[in-house]
């Protein structure tokens, strides 16, 4: 299904199909870009906009997910959740059965069923174009409220894409196709929901899977799935599984050695990991904190990281060193206004974050000091993007504030969309993609 009433006339619809074989060689391949890293190589993106100025299209998608939109070839990809509610009545036998403290049952909701779906969209269009159903699951383990069932971001490796649900399964599809490749599900106790996106790295499919019961980073054949490797995390001093797990997505370096590692972050540790066996090439504790969502970023020999739940802190460490390096190789830490969820980005060797609560920061990448805060508000989960000398920050209230980075805190624009956002945005061409709870928005001015 597709809406297209915001063309503004016939010069519109002709720009419209002479970007088009621009944009469709373009990619945004994995969560946060190509790279990664929330930094798209584009040469322009839009300012301004609103649900009637500046949309080139707004597509309805049905169910709810938290994924951001991954594009190549001309079509935007992301998973969804079609979720039957369970009563009442279900919903707290259930939650009786897996959640210890009454206290905690308004953090949670419960499916009775849930169809774990794959869509397609035309780039140029917003036409739907594919709808492939992968997993039908009769009563799933409760989420948060905050969060969906399809909420880690696909990754699309040539003629695949590889689509991760957590405990529900890992599935690749031939998307030239619309068919199954292999599938292969590693059961977790993720607490209130997956989170974790899949890494392509190589011949690898590498995933965090850090749950409440058990806790590791494994690779698998991205080929046919079987495993290549699985390495446990470091021990754990929580009393209880709910400070032991995470959601973080991981990302790959070469550092100046010339040694490749995955970079990959968890509750109290964080770890690098040698890519071709899952052995530790270096790791520091970063103390108690968990339930980790941001994903690091890296520049100059230096790994960012935001430590996640409890007192988020961001901590900037040296990627040069073997063995345990705590004591040696931390750079910087940094422990106000640091977001919990939102990603940090790192643009010509500042760092800029958003925390979860509204606040925006500057910060020096080489000494940690403070340039710049700012109230924006609003609510924040979606990591920030930097397109075209612009930063995006879309909040839980359809609210995208539009900033220019430098070491003065400039506010460009502000646009407000309906619904809410969690996604992070994808930026290719000449445009901005914006996912809401409802629908998939292509802004370009």
């Amino acid at each position: 299904m597709n809406t297209l009433p915001f063309c503004r006339s016939l010069g519109v619809v002709a720009t419209l199909l002479l970007t088009t074989q621009i944009v469709a060689a373009v990619e945004w391949s994995q969560f946060r870009g190509t790279a990664g890293d929330g930094i798209a190589d584009v040469t322009h993106a839009p300012t301004q906009w609103s649900e009637t100025e500046n949309v080139v299209w707004k597509t309805p998608i049905a169910g709810k997910g938290w994924s951001s939109p991954v594009v190549a070839d001309g079509k935007v990809w992301m998973t969804t959740a079609i979720e039957e509610q369970a009563t009442e009545e279900e919903r707290i036998a259930t939650l009786e059965r897996l959640v210890e403290n009454p206290r905690r049952f308004g953090e949670f909701r419960l499916a009775k069923s849930i169809t774990l779906r794959l869509v397609a969209v035309d780039l140029a269009t917003g036409a739907q174009e594919m709808e492939i159903d992968l997993v039908r699951l009769d009563h799933p383990d409760p989420i948060h409220t905050i969060n969906s069932y399809a909420s880690p971001t696909p990754v699309i490796d040539g003629d695949n894409i590889y689509c991760h649900f957590g405990t529900f399964g890992t599935i690749c599809v031939d998307r030239k196709k619309g068919v199954e490749v292999w599938r292969k599900r590693l059961p977790l106790e993720h607490g209130v929901g997956p989170g974790s996106s899949p890494f392509v790295y190589k011949n690898a499919l590498v995933l965090i899977c850090d749950g409440m019961d058990q806790q590791y980073v494994t690779a698998l054949d991205k080929s046919t799935g079987e495993t290549l490797w699985r390495t446990d995390r470091p021990p754990l001093d929580a009393a209880s599984g709910e400070q032991k797990k995470s959601y973080d997505t991981p990302i790959a370096i070469i550092d100046a050695a010339g040694r490749e590692q995955l970079i990959c972050m968890g509750s109290q540790w964080l770890v690098a990991y040698d890519p071709t066996d899952g052995s530790e090439i270096w790791k520091v504790r970063h103390g108690k904190g968990f339930s980790v969502v941001p994903r690091p970023v890296y520049g100059d020999g230096t790994v960012y990281i935001s430590t996640g739940f409890g007192k988020p802190q961001l901590w900037a460490i040296r990627v040069d060193g073997s063995g345990d390096v705590t004591d040696t190789h931390v750079a910087w830490v940094e422990k106000k206004g640091i977001p919990a969820k939102p990603s940090p980005l790192l643009i010509d060797g500042e760092l800029y974050v958003i925390s979860d609560d509204g606040i925006a920061s500057c910060f020096d990448a080489a000494s940690g000091e403070l340039v710049w805060k700012q109230r924006v508000g609003g609510k924040y989960s979606a990591s920030p993007l930097m397109a075209a000398g612009k930063i995006y920050l879309c909040s839980h209230e359809g609210k995208v504030s539009v900033l220019k980075p430098g070491r003065e805190y400039q506010l460009l624009a502000e646009n407000q969309l309906d619904g809410q956002l969690m996604a992070s945005p994808a930026a290719l061409g000449d445009s901005l993609l914006i996912r809401s709870d409802t629908a998939l928005y292509r802004i370009a001015e």
